[in-house]
């Protein structure tokens, strides 16, 4: 019995030099931190909608001045089980109905700096001339489409969109669909594009779009409608940027369709002026590209 506790007395001696960390048994170190993903700034967006990369490192807040122009990058959508966020929580934005008319006192524009004004008329004796190779119909279709795709406001306005039939009936009004066409009155391919007004568009957006390449041409066309929506919709329609027909009505200047459709050929000095209402000088123009909306032969090419 005297030798049981003795060995029972050396074991618990050498249980408690074990858990006191005696001994030569080998303790495994720590498992080490493993540093948290670092999250990716998000792709900024240029003035035409798509990426442009990742802001520069070391410097979060860096923002291109293409976007600067424009506005900064939309957030990234929430995932289904974040939280609704203050903005989601707010009532939208209440619509207008086919029964408002635009203002009839309009409010002071918000974009201060404009493109020029459009050229005087050329003789009607002139006759356009061509420069370079002529893109296919298939090219066009997808210069437009591209085009009538992007985002050219994505913070202060994104929901501006230029509406395909809209931005095809144009270029077909504009060029009959001829990338090389240069007009009497200086105006370059399917858009018509002025040298004076892609020069300022380039500049208002941050861009280095090439005028007399057809696919640039369709992207200036795109982005001075983009424009036209946006300022002559926060002057007279209380930023209420659709384009779609069914707000108009027999009155020509009811609707922000028809004033930008106006404003595109005559510029926007003639149909937006501080403290005059809506005005439409060239109905003829306007009710052409209304019916090439819904009825010209390049819808379906």
């Amino acid at each position: 019995m005297g030798h049981n506790v003795a060995r029972w007395g050396v074991a618990v001696v050498a249980a408690m030099l074990l858990l006191a960390g005696g001994g030569c048994a080998k303790v495994d170190s720590p498992t080490a931190e493993v540093p948290a993903p670092v999250a990716l700034p998000e792709e900024l967006p240029d003035a035409s909608g798509e990426a442009t990369g990742l802001t520069a490192p070391g410097d979060a807040t860096a923002t291109p001045s293409a976007v600067e122009a424009m506005g900064a990058a939309p957030k990234a959508t929430p995932s289904a089980s974040a939280s609704p966020s203050a903005a989601e929580k707010r009532s939208p934005k209440p619509k207008r109905t086919t029964a408002t008319a635009p203002r009839a006192v309009p409010k002071p524009p918000t974009e201060t700096e404009v493109p020029p004004d459009p050229p005087k008329p050329p003789s009607s004796e002139c006759k356009p001339s061509y420069k370079g190779d002529q893109a296919s119909r298939a090219q066009v279709k997808a210069a437009l489409t591209d085009a009538a795709g992007r985002t050219y406001w994505p913070t202060s306005a994104p929901d501006i969109r230029v509406p395909l039939n809209l931005i095809k009936a144009t270029a077909w009004q504009e060029s009959g669909w001829q990338s090389n066409i240069v007009a009497c009155d200086g105006g370059i391919g399917l858009m018509q594009v002025m040298p004076d007004t892609a020069t300022w568009m380039n500049q208002r957006f941050g861009q280095s779009y090439d005028v007399w390449d057809y696919q640039d041409n369709a992207y200036l066309g795109g982005t001075y409608l983009a424009w036209l929506t946006k300022y002559i919709g926060d002057m007279y329609f209380d930023a209420d940027y659709r384009l779609d027909a069914d707000l108009c009505t027999s009155e020509l200047n009811s609707c922000l369709l028809n004033a930008i459709i106006a404003a595109y050929n005559y510029g926007h000095g003639a149909v937006a002026r501080e403290g005059e209402p809506l005005t439409i000088p060239n109905p003829s123009y306007v009710r052409n590209v209304r019916a090439l909306m819904s009825e010209c032969v390049c819808l379906g090419f």
